[in-house]
């Protein structure tokens, strides 16, 4: 497996679409803390993996995956509070969970095969 850019990566590039898509759900929130919260920790997917990758060395990248990995897990935790707050609807909440939980399993294999 070999890229010569993230840009190239599948899930950086999922991870932006999904930026895109919590960032529009989000963006009529009157909740400042919570939109910010969950804005900072979907952006961070896609960060980390760019910054892992440019740093050029397997061990860093695996390092930034898993972070990226974890911000993934952030971001699944803050839909279920929007769900039960109501900020969304089951089927956007879906939606969305489902996305997030592609990305992990995406950098799962990505990590296992550093």
């Amino acid at each position: 497996m070999k890229f010569d850019k993230f840009e190239d990566m599948i899930v950086w590039n999922k991870s932006q679409e999904l930026a895109l898509e919590i960032y529009k759900i989000f963006t009529a929130s009157k909740d400042f803390g919570f939109k910010d919260q969950i804005q900072r920790a979907v952006i961070s997917i896609s960060n980390n993996i760019a910054e892992g990758f440019e740093r050029k060395s397997n061990n860093e990248f695996k390092h930034y995956l898993f972070i990226a990995k974890g911000s993934a897990g952030e971001v699944r935790s803050m839909l279920y509070l929007a769900k039960s707050l109501n900020y969304i609807n089951e089927e956007c909440f879906k939606s969305v969970i489902e996305k997030s939980e592609i990305i992990s399993k995406m950098l799962s294999v990505l990590i296992s095969k550093l």
